[in-house]
């Protein structure tokens, strides 16, 4: 496709026009659908803002009239979608997409796919992120007419992922996740021995911004209007007898289950207790990383080992499980139990 560079100040990146306008037919499968999520999915690498001054400039139309964002699609309606204009740094995202690549599958079927997440890679593009397990999937499924994320993990943590392959199987999920009707089970390697009467931590959690306009979570209290409710069950798993001679403390293998979705929780929690995660890059304890970073652990104990939930079509309840990757479990095998404490 040939690119139309039109004159900008030369200060200022040239929009480039990425398609021509096409007209394409709502399946059953996206019948229900808002207009501005199925052009956001039909759009891939525009930004939001221009996808909604498209509709609103009435260019975008569903059965040749206007139509609102928040119109609901049906099956066969035919959808309007004009070319669009984008910087040339979002154009290079269009022309170079994501590098197919597989995951490994811990179940499929034609409703879901339950993957095993590896570390350092993103679930979807964004925030400095060119691209994430989502896109690279579906550049490996081209085939694929419906490839979204479920829920997310954070880049640094490996385990199950949830990926539905039906728009009916995304939103049945999203509404177990939503109604906390699923269990998300994650091992996490802790400084310190936990107290093993310490099962439950229910401490509010707050979003803020460091002076570098990093986001970053701390716990707060329960007056604080901003503070969202967190809770967090604990189990230990094993404990670990400290390694004078290595510079390794006494260390805890936990079992660690959510049972509310915040952001970093699980890392706030355990760090709000005195017991970081081995290796945690932003609330963990850098001397002791930098110390199991020698003993060859180079990214954050946290895998999400365990996930449960109800087949969205069958409602059949699951439970699926990723074992520890091998940079964790050899990590483990290098240090010795403390029976004492397991």
């Amino acid at each position: 496709m040939k690119h139309i560079i039109e004159g900008k100040p030369a200060k200022q990146a040239a929009p480039i026009a990425t398609s021509a306008a096409r007209i394409v037919q709502v399946d059953a499968e996206f019948a229900g659908q808002r207009l501005d999520n199925f052009l956001i999915r039909e759009l891939k690498g525009v930004p939001k803002t221009h996808v909604y001054r498209i509709i609103r400039s009435g260019e975008v139309r569903v059965n040749k009239g206007r139509a609102g964002a928040d119109s609901r699609l049906e099956a066969g309606d035919l959808v309007r979608v004009p070319p669009v204009r984008v910087s040339e740094k979002a154009a290079d995202k269009l022309e170079h997409p994501a590098p197919a690549r597989e995951f490994p599958v811990l179940l499929e079927d034609e409703h879901l796919i339950v993957i095993d997440k590896p570390a350092g890679v993103a679930v979807h593009g964004g925030s400095g992120v060119s691209f994430g397990v989502i896109e690279q999937l579906r550049r490996a499924r081209a085939h694929s007419r419906f490839l979204e994320l479920v829920h997310r993990l954070d880049r640094e943590t490996s385990g199950v992922l949830l990926v539905a392959k039906k728009r009916s199987a995304l939103t049945g999920l999203q509404d177990q996740f939503r109604g906390r009707e699923t269990g998300k089970t994650y091992l996490a390697l802790v400084m310190g021995v936990w107290p093993a009467r310490n099962k439950v931590i229910d401490v509010p959690l707050r979003k803020y911004l460091q002076e570098d306009g990093e986001r970053r979570v701390r716990t707060t209290t329960a007056d604080d209007a901003q503070g969202m409710r967190s809770m967090t069950l604990v189990k230990v798993r094993e404990t670990y007898a400290p390694r004078p001679m290595q510079g390794l403390p006494a260390m805890s293998l936990l079992e660690v289950t959510i049972k509310t979705g915040r952001t970093h929780q699980i890392r706030v929690h355990l760090s709000s207790q005195g017991h970081p995660i081995v290796g945690d890059d932003k609330y963990g304890d850098f001397d002791l990383n930098r110390r199991a970073q020698k003993r060859g652990l180079r990214r954050m104990f946290l895998h999400a080992w365990r996930l449960q939930f109800n087949h969205p079509a069958t409602q059949e309840r699951l439970e699926m499980r990723a074992e520890l990757p091998p940079e964790l479990a050899d990590f483990l095998k290098t240090e010795t139990i403390d029976s004492s404490h397991a």
